[in-house]
């Protein structure tokens, strides 16, 4: 990437970190890769962990709307914590701060394990994520510069994917009758304590698993650096905390790219968590298939962002970022094609070109965004401001979702309705950037 490409983003004399000048001549600083298998070995036990928890409510006998409710449990924390957790992110060693929060989400597992409820479990995870997003996106940030972002950026993406995707195969394994009725496991289905509550049996051994990647993580993130940067320590009274937070919220939507690049991560992250549970309920329902192959199915997607992101991270300049935006318009004009498929192998096909096309769209804009909020904000609190709103977007799109499948309405609908609104709002947006275009 030139960096003349950047110099409409980047401020005029802006020094450059020795992290940041390696990145510029072209390697990743030292470190980074270790971030990048930390944070892949913890997001795919998040993504595992959800579908056995998905099972754990089947187990128990709770209807399908309350699977929603995991997702909106975990979500809630990132929203209500937004105020705080960026100036923590800020505050302390961001590498040190990732491995703490890894093992919150430990925490999570070994309380489903003694009976607590699979949505009460999810805010704990919630918690965890919280406060690790800003940790490791504020890190990324700090440590690449401007000049290799989308590149990091396409690196992130992929793994996070990459994670989500191995991480449904993986559930849906770990769920499986096939896995979970195999004669070898007997001996340690029996050696299960009956106070092991909604766990009993064999999903215990499968949040065992589970909890073994979690730690897996956790010896990863002890490698990896932190990047010299100082720490921020503001004042810590909730009041001031809060006002700060909400400042540099407006700051963010009122600059121009900033808070255009803001709406489309927005919109596509409510998306995408809504498209999680969606797929299941589709597969499950139009093509008949069993959770652990409706797992693998909702998979496809995730293939298909690696390859989207792969291209954007190689491809896509952060001075093009705003071009994505027609891509976020096929993006949703797609989801009713999907909806209305009843062959698995175009479904898989097509559900891998929405990913892609997400990929493709996200990547780009996801790096403007920290960009700029690198330039207006800090690492920590832009990051945090990025997650409050992705998430209430994410609040928001499954509370929908969760009350439109307890009014039974069909879930083709229900995916169609998603995808054209979606369409309409960006297609609305990138409308507004080209009126925007000096000469017009």
């Amino acid at each position: 990437m030139a960096s003349d490409d950047l110099a409409p983003l980047i401020p005029p004399g802006t020094a450059r970190a020795p992290a940041q000048a390696q990145a510029h001549r072209g390697r990743m600083p030292r470190g980074f890769h270790r971030l990048i298998a930390a944070q892949f070995c913890s997001s795919l036990a998040d993504n595992a962990l959800l579908i056995v928890a998905i099972g754990l409510l089947a187990q128990r006998g709770l209807p399908p709307w309350w699977a929603p409710l995991l997702k909106l449990g975990s979500t809630v924390s990132y929203v209500l914590l937004a105020p705080f957790v960026g100036v923590l992110a800020d505050a302390w060693p961001k590498a040190r701060l990732m491995e703490v929060m890894n093992a919150v989400k430990l925490v999570a597992v070994l309380a489903l394990l003694a009976g607590l409820h699979p949505v009460a479990a999810f805010g704990i995870v919630g918690f965890g994520a919280a406060a690790y997003a800003p940790a490791k996106y504020g890190l990324v940030t700090e440590l690449v510069g401007p000049e290799r972002l989308v590149r990091a950026n396409g690196w992130i993406e992929v793994s996070v994917v990459g994670a989500a995707l191995l991480g449904a195969v993986i559930g849906g394994a770990l769920v499986s009758p096939q896995l979970l009725g195999q004669a070898a496991l007997a001996p340690w289905h029996q050696a299960l304590p009956a106070q092991a509550g909604l766990a009993c049996g064999p999903l215990a051994l499968s949040l065992a698993a589970v909890a073994g990647v979690y730690g897996l993580a956790g010896l990863i993130n002890r490698r990896v650096p932190d990047s010299g940067h100082p720490l921020h320590r503001p004042p810590l009274h909730p009041v001031a905390l809060v006002r700060d937070f909400a400042l540099a919220n407006r700051t963010l939507w009122h600059d121009r790219d900033g808070g255009m690049s803001l709406t489309v991560t927005t919109i596509f992250w409510g998306l995408g968590a809504t498209l999680q549970f969606a797929v299941l309920r589709w597969a499950e329902q139009v093509l008949q298939l069993p959770l652990e192959r409706s797992a693998g199915l909702q998979a496809m997607v995730g293939i298909g962002v690696v390859l989207g992101a792969g291209a954007a991270g190689r491809y896509v300049p952060l001075a093009a970022a705003r071009r994505m935006l027609l891509a976020g318009v096929l993006l949703g004009a797609m989801m009713p094609l999907v909806a209305a498929t009843t062959h698995l192998g175009t479904a898989a096909v097509l559900l891998m070109a929405v990913g892609a096309v997400g990929g493709l769209m996200v990547v780009p804009l996801n790096a403007l965004l920290q960009h700029r909020g690198h330039v207006l904000l800090s690492p920590g609190r832009s990051i945090a401001v990025q997650g409050f709103n992705e998430n209430a977007s994410v609040l928001a799109m499954l509370a929908v979702y969760a009350l439109l499948l307890k009014a039974e309405l069909p879930i083709v609908q229900i995916m169609a309705l998603y995808g054209l609104a979606i369409a309409g709002a960006i297609g609305a947006l990138a409308w507004r950037e080209r009126e925007r275009r000096p000469g017009r």
